[in-house]
């Protein structure tokens, strides 16, 4: 089953100078159909005006990853992890048993746009961690492993058997994903346009879910400028 997520339908907040779109039930938007996809529970699209913050909070047994998508942020923690992340670079915060942090636009001038991306952990109450992972160059062709349970391919090390890929492509090039369907897929679409299986046409802010989907998931650069597009692939 493929079903698809347009970004018009994404639940929306807009509080302190921050413009949020959110894929699943998250703070003050509830829709119950939309509650994640496996382990999968928050995935927020963040506009920052600049010098907006999200103030100090804890977190406890979440996976928390936050792909830069231009802009400069501050971060901020209980365990020693501090400094800026910048464009296409991505952070990784273990929640673990607890851990206190906070997050804000470094520019007085410039706007901050980023996702946040927040995963269950596969065992419960590690010790709070952090990492960043540099950002892949411009001119990488193919899929770039992100984030993954293993580490793999120089990626971050999360705590669940859960990978994060990113492609950019330009008009006509295409990548392809092999599905298991055992696993649960999830496609976000950060910039530009794509044609997946040659039938779902999407854009910006648009994402298609997969279940119990065995074949191969093509896509294809359809617009002007290139595309980044965002795959999970989780287990059940």
């Amino acid at each position: 089953m493929i079903f698809q997520r347009p970004d018009h339908s994404r639940g929306r907040s807009d509080v302190e100078r921050r413009d949020s779109r959110h894929a699943f039930s998250f703070g003050g938007y509830y829709d119950p159909q939309w509650m994640g996809q496996g382990p999968l529970r928050v995935l927020n699209e963040d506009r920052l005006q600049p010098g907006a913050a999200f103030d100090m909070a804890r977190h406890a047994n979440m996976e928390l990853l936050t792909l830069v998508v231009s802009g400069e942020l501050a971060h901020e923690d209980a365990i020693g992890g501090s400094g800026a992340v910048r464009s296409g670079e991505l952070q990784w915060l273990s929640g673990g048993h607890g851990v206190q942090h906070a997050e804000r636009n470094a520019s007085d001038t410039q706007p901050l746009h980023l996702l946040q991306m927040w995963i269950q952990p596969a065992r419960l109450n590690h010790e709070p961690a952090y990492a960043k992972r540099a950002a892949a160059p411009d001119d990488v062709r193919g899929w770039t492993l992100l984030a993954s349970g293993d580490g793999a391919d120089g990626s971050l090390a999360i705590r669940q058997d859960a990978r994060l890929l990113q492609v950019r492509l330009d008009r006509g090039e295409t990548a392809d994903v092999a599905l298991d369907p055992s696993r649960l897929y999830w496609l976000q679409l950060v910039s530009g346009r794509v044609t997946v299986n040659g039938s779902h046409d999407l854009q910006a802010g648009d994402a298609l879910g997969l279940r119990d989907e065995a074949g191969t998931l093509g896509l294809q650069g359809a617009g002007d400028g290139r595309a980044l597009v965002l795959l999970f692939d989780l287990p059940e």
